[in-house]
């Protein structure tokens, strides 16, 4: 028989009442979320004045043990007119930051509830984009209107990694800007943290 490193305790393994087995015909995120390891989330009241910006993101401690693995994100205007929303990689968010209370597991039925390492964290009207980082996605959002990018956890974050998205006014528009940011993630042990499940 052939021993697997790290995999010698079984008994360290989820244990479900169904085991569950992953079929080709099964979403992806469907299949993390039966595991509890899929959470979603939004960062509400989002605000910012002519010049600046409002920001939300899903910020990875660098003590988390996990990687995050992005797999949706929307940016709602709910202000008079358009925004720019920009999405940034690996960046460091350039305010003090709130930690958002609209967060849950998508799967509610597992008790106790899983507790998601990754942060979702918001910003209101800081004077300036992240810092470090690359801007990755540019869109326009107008009033009204709800965008949404499915990356289908093609964004993996490791530890210290963040995904962040900024709102603003285009040059030239004048008053306050109002949106939401939402995010779905998931969230995987890193290889150090790792064992057999």
């Amino acid at each position: 028989m052939i021993e697997v490193e790290d995999c010698k305790n079984y008994k360290n393994s989820i244990i479900l009442p169904n085991p569950i087995t992953q079929v080709a015909s099964m979403a992806n995120p469907l299949f993390l979320s039966l595991q509890g390891k899929y959470f979603v989330g939004y960062a509400d009241n989002m605000e910012f004045e002519s010049g600046n910006i409002a920001w939300a993101g899903l910020i990875n401690p660098p003590n988390s043990g996990v990687n995050l693995f992005a797999f949706v994100w929307t940016v709602t205007n709910i202000g008079e007119a358009p925004l720019i929303a920009r999405v940034w990689v690996n960046a460091t968010p350039p305010s003090t930051p709130t930690k958002s209370e609209f967060v849950t597991p998508a799967n509610t039925a597992i008790h106790p509830l899983p507790v998601p390492k990754v942060l979702l964290l918001q910003g209101n009207n800081a004077l300036s984009e992240p810092e470090d980082g690359t801007n990755v996605y540019v869109r326009e959002v107008n009033p009204e209107v709800t965008i949404a990018s499915d990356e289908n956890g093609r964004l993996i974050f490791p530890p210290g990694g963040s995904l962040i998205v900024t709102i603003s006014y285009p040059k030239g528009t004048i008053g306050t800007g109002m949106g939401r940011v939402a995010f779905g993630w998931s969230e995987e042990k890193t290889n150090e943290n790792r064992r057999c499940l």
